[in-house]
């Protein structure tokens, strides 16, 4: 089994995802599903920030914001969709926000089918030392 960057974090994410979309089925909105993974990682003791505002930036300038929905343990993007099926653009969008936002790892979740998807997703221009989370 291959290692990923903060495995234990992300195992944890994609396990109270499942457990929110085994209660809940499919065929809500996201909001419904980012209530429902907030009183799951409080339940385990994840710390997140839900809906957060990141700063986007562009050759090391600020260039804008986004929400996040969530950021977890200050170290983990988490988007969240509730789609019939994720399609590659929305692949693409996330790993973007991650090079963005400058975050390394991150999770895209999929509440909209019939069973949880779930991508990890790494950042390869991830660069050291540059956070902007701190301000």
């Amino acid at each position: 089994m291959a290692e990923y960057k903060y495995q234990d974090i992300t195992q944890k994410i994609i396990g109270a995802a499942m457990r929110a979309h085994a209660a809940l089925g499919n065929g809500f909105q996201e909001v419904i599903y980012q209530r429902a993974l907030q009183i799951e990682f409080k339940e385990i003791g994840l710390s997140f920030e839900r809906e957060y505002n990141m700063k986007v930036y562009y050759k090391g300038h600020e260039i804008g914001e986004r929400r996040v929905d969530f950021l977890v343990e200050g170290k983990i993007m988490v988007e969240l969709k509730a789609l019939i099926k994720l399609e590659s653009v929305h692949l693409a969008q996330a790993k973007n926000y991650l090079e963005a936002y400058n975050v390394e790892v991150g999770l895209l979740l999929n509440f909209g089918g019939i069973s949880l998807e779930f991508k990890r997703l790494g950042n390869n221009k991830y660069v050291s030392g540059f956070n902007p989370l701190i301000p």
